[in-house]
């Protein structure tokens, strides 16, 4: 509850930035983390808001270390470096990660994404995926949330970046009711980022 007012006060200021009102539930937290384990790190979280998909990594094992949580906005950003003060907390905007140079070892396992992709346009989500997959080791996923009834990302973006997106569940128990895709690599050996 201590986190609803601050969520829906950047909701109002911005609401095609945060695209709910209220943090994710419970449900879709376990939805979001339940395939990430500690031997994926580190992870990359894009959109922590309030930190509750980074409490639902942590309950999976994962040391604060092994995080990067990227959050565009400034109050967001400080809440979750005191919240998290062993995490690596960058304020930024998500569609310049291929530029931020933050894992030049290439070795990302995982990245969770609370960012709302359905209200970006294609150059903008392009640059997070192109991003994200540039650091990303073989075999590593991209999971995204959803409150549509169909993945968030287009055809003709995962074509063209050779990607693929697999529905792992759907929960009714989030307020709205949300899919959790994973994104990954058509072939580990290509990438057209």
């Amino acid at each position: 509850m201590s986190d609803l007012l601050p969520f829906l006060r950047a909701w109002v200021s911005d609401p095609m930035r945060v695209a709910a009102i209220s943090p994710s539930g419970s449900a879709l937290t376990e939805l979001m983390t339940r395939e990430v384990n500690p031997e994926d790190g580190p992870v990359l979280e894009l959109g922590p808001g309030t930190g509750v998909f980074t409490r639902g990594l942590l309950a999976r094992g994962l040391n604060q270390n092994d995080l990067t949580l990227i959050e565009a906005g400034r109050d967001f950003a400080e809440t979750l470096a005191i919240r998290f003060p062993q995490a690596r907390v960058i304020c930024m905007d998500a569609t310049r990660l291929g530029k931020a140079n933050l894992y030049p070892e290439k070795n990302l396992g995982s990245v969770v994404s609370g960012l709302p992709l359905l209200s970006m346009k294609p150059r903008q989500v392009m640059g997070i995926l192109g991003g994200a997959f540039r650091y990303m080791r073989p075999g590593g996923y991209f999971y995204q949330f959803t409150y549509s009834p169909r993945c968030p990302v287009h055809p003709n973006i995962l074509d063209r970046l050779g990607l693929k997106a697999t529905r792992i569940g759907h929960t009714m128990r989030n307020v709205p009711p949300s899919s959790v895709y994973r994104l990954s690599r058509n072939n580990d050996g290509v990438w057209f980022g």
